[in-house]
């Protein structure tokens, strides 16, 4: 029976990821690619020469129907984003939930995510963790915010390296600036940097210099 992999690729080092995951690409029918350019790159670091498609949040309501036409054919099929695991924070849910219904076998393999080695080494309690991803841009942000006033848990969101002194500061606004927290950007590569303190510490250091790479912050829960 033909099936949709989930193959988690490097959140920044090229090496991060697992030999299955590898051969899984060489063997696939297609590779279904949130932006074939980054993906190439990839896939051309590791001689993977096996077709890919475009598959991102603004085609996949119009292409999930052929997807899976094409796996009930007989074709196997990889989903890969621009970094780290498919759906988490990135397009996935769509074509996994239409798989499902359609009684096709969904199979995610283990790999990178970067949210992981930002919560192991920001020094806060990582035994509960509640995972927020990115937060409303514009409408329903402050409700978003509001809602985390009293959550107990630690919490983990992705963010822009253009919105970090923004939501550091809104962060402070709700839970108060001496809220324990941790930055961390650039995960596995050259310039990686982890940066631990209170969230007014953290607006101060990231407000003096130019943030660039994605971002994942830590927040100590109440």
């Amino acid at each position: 029976m033909s099936k949709l992999y989930l193959v988690p690729t490097p959140v920044g080092n090229l090496e991060d990821i697992t030999l299955r995951a590898i051969r899984l690409l060489k063997e696939v029918s297609f590779i279904l690619a949130e932006d074939t350019r980054k993906s190439g790159t990839l896939l051309k670091h590791y001689e993977i020469d096996t077709p890919m498609i475009s598959h991102h949040k603004f085609n996949e309501h119009s292409t999930v129907e052929k997807i899976i036409s094409r796996i009930n054919g007989g074709e196997d099929a990889a989903l890969i984003t621009d970094a780290g695991t498919p759906a988490i924070s990135d397009p996935g849910f769509l074509i996994v939930k239409k798989c499902v219904d359609a009684d096709i076998e969904v199979e995610c393999l283990p790999g990178a995510t970067a949210f992981v080695p930002a919560l192991v080494v920001s020094g806060l309690s990582n035994e509960r963790f509640c995972f927020e991803g990115f937060l409303p841009q514009k409408k329903g942000r402050q409700k978003r915010l509001l809602t985390l006033k009293n959550e107990t848990r630690t919490m983990i969101f992705y963010e822009s390296p253009y919105r970090l002194v923004k939501t550091l500061h809104q962060l402070g606004e709700v839970v108060g600036t001496d809220r324990k927290a941790s930055v961390s950007r650039e995960i596995s590569k050259l310039y990686e940097e982890n940066r631990r303190g209170t969230l007014e510490e953290l607006e101060q250091y990231f407000s003096q210099k130019t943030v660039k790479g994605e971002i994942v912050i830590v927040l100590d829960g109440k």
